[in-house]
């Protein structure tokens, strides 16, 4: 089990969750498991999602392995230019 910080516009597609335990391994079932829990997330999720471990951010590198005592983040793409 992990904890994940929702930022932004993802906590309020996960009803307004901030803070979630969910059982992954990798960035990739993360994913998956937050699909099948919040499929409002998906949208987010297929737009590009980035994952910060630990102050370091993944953004295609989703066979990442999660520590269980890491501090991970999701934060929406932000377009701009």
């Amino acid at each position: 089990m992990v904890e994940v910080r929702l930022w932004g516009s993802l906590a309020a597609a996960a009803g307004g969750e901030e803070m979630l335990e969910i059982e992954a391994e990798t960035i990739r079932e993360l994913f998956a498991r937050l699909e099948e829990r919040y499929p409002a997330l998906k949208r987010f999720i297929d737009a590009g999602i980035a994952v910060s471990i630990d102050g370091v951010i993944y953004r295609d590198t989703w066979s990442k392995e999660l520590p269980r005592d890491a501090e991970i983040f999701l934060l929406p793409r932000i377009a701009g230019g």
